[in-house]
Formats: structure tokens, sequence, C-alpha cells
């Protein structure tokens, strides 16, 4: 017996919004997007008046305002299936702008834990951008925003208290496998100009790049699978990771500042 659908596809990013009730209306002209529900938190605790748009599975949405500034947050997800998954639902709520604060792996020596890596392409090495785009489209950032971005990261390191951080950028390789993060793999990464490792950066920004919405990332480095070093006990770390907050929502009110004065 032949089993056939009887729609197109069997769930849309529309139908994803349309189940959590939420509208364009409802939602912030900009996103920060982090991986995990703790990071998102502290988003939220400097917005003013945040409501909670919805809480589905383990995700959390709040928009509140950021210096008058509407501004959305949700724990976008750690990996990439479930980035997927709320990365179509901010893009079909017709966010503007989104930035994803989230942490990589260094895949250089001289990039050390508690670094900031803004990304400005993406390897695809997990199994959701495939059902997205063809094998040789290149997940990219938005240029101007990514510009913007690092602009601001690098400012911001240059207080003492960013304690000698520096920023990279470069390419961020996206696996589903990280305890395949062998060396061959590792090698062929490096090989395609990979200087972080994540679990979701190729996502977010392909899917982000297919609704046409402007997109970058920032990353704070939690590791460095070259040396093997460990940061989940690096105090270091954990600034980077608050910064990263700080410079996303830093940029945003920059930019707003200029829109109004132009």
């Amino acid at each position: 017996m032949t089993t056939q659908m009887r729609k197109e596809v069997h769930m849309t990013g529309q139908d994803l919004m349309n189940m959590v009730q939420l509208r364009p209306k409802d939602v912030g002209k900009y996103a920060l997007v982090p991986g995990p529900k703790e990071r998102a938190d502290a988003v939220v605790k400097k917005l003013k008046n945040p409501v909670k748009n919805f809480s589905f599975m383990e995700y959390t949405m709040y928009t509140g305002r950021y210096e008058g500034i509407p501004l959305t947050t949700i724990n976008g997800g750690r990996f990439a299936a479930d980035t997927a998954i709320t990365t179509e639902i901010l893009c079909n709520a017709q966010v503007k702008a989104m930035i994803r604060v989230g942490s990589c792996g260094a895949l250089r020596e001289d990039v050390r834990v508690g670094d900031l890596v803004v990304a400005a392409t993406a390897l695809k090495g997990e199994g959701v951008t495939q059902y997205y785009v063809n094998k040789d489209f290149v997940p990219t950032a938005d240029a101007e925003l990514t510009q913007d971005l690092l602009e601001a990261a690098q400012k911001a390191v240059k207080s003492p208290l960013a304690l000698g951080r520096r920023v990279h950028t470069g390419c961020c390789w996206t696996t589903d496998a990280i305890l395949k993060e062998t060396r061959e793999n590792v090698e062929k990464a490096v090989a395609q100009g990979a200087v972080a490792v994540d679990m979701v950066t190729a996502v977010f920004l392909t899917i982000c790049q297919s609704y046409k919405i402007p997109a970058a990332v920032i990353m704070a480095v939690s590791d460095n699978v070259i040396t093997g070093e460990m940061g989940f006990l690096n105090p270091g770390y954990y600034m980077a990771e608050a910064s990263i907050v700080d410079i996303a929502l830093s940029l945003i009110k920059q930019l707003e500042l200029e829109r109004v004065e132009r």
C-alpha cells in the first residue's frame, strides 16, 4: 500500500509559531539568542518589564525593553536540531535582526579559554542544513551587522576588566558529533579555515539567510580542542560568557542611536 502525505510538509515554521500562539507584534525588533536557559535568564534580568511570550518543551521566550528598545530573547537550543526549531519560530515572527550569544571550542592554539569569537561563516558538519540548502552553500553572517559586532567586541576587550581577553573572527565548524572531534575531523575543519567549533552556528545562520533576516554570532571560548584545555572551571570563561551579552546589548543600543540620528 502506498502512503501519501495529505499536505506538502508535515509542519512549517508558521505552524510552530501558531502552536505557541505567537504573533509578529509580540516580539521585539531584535532578538538575542543564547543556547542554555541560564544565559537567556541573564538577558531577561537586563530587560524592563519582560513578558513571557511562551514556554514550549524546553524553550522559553521573553520580550521586554532594553534602554527603551523592544528586545526578545529565547534559549535557542544547544544543538543543531533544536536550534532549527527556535530559529524558525523567530524568523516567522518577523524579528528584524538576531544575534547569537553562544560558546565554542577553539581550533587554534592562540585562541584561549575566555577569548571571544565573532563568526563570519560556518562549516556545515551537522545533519540539519542539508534539508535547507545544497552542499555548496556557505552559511554566512550578515556582513554589516557582523562588522558592527566585531567593533563592539574589540572596544569591550580594551577595558582593564577584560583581563587580556582577545577577539578573533573567522569560520566556525558546526558539528553534531561532539565525541567525534577526532584528530582527522578537526584537521579537516581547520584546513577549511575553521577557527572554532560549536553545535549551532551553521544552522542558525542558514535559516536566517533563508528568511533574509540579518544575523550575527559572538561566542565565548569554553575550551581549546587543539591543546586539550577545558575551561568550564575557569572563571575567565564565565566572565567572557557574561561579556558577550553586554556586548550584544551595547551594539543594539548603538544601532538604534545611529538610526535616530540619521
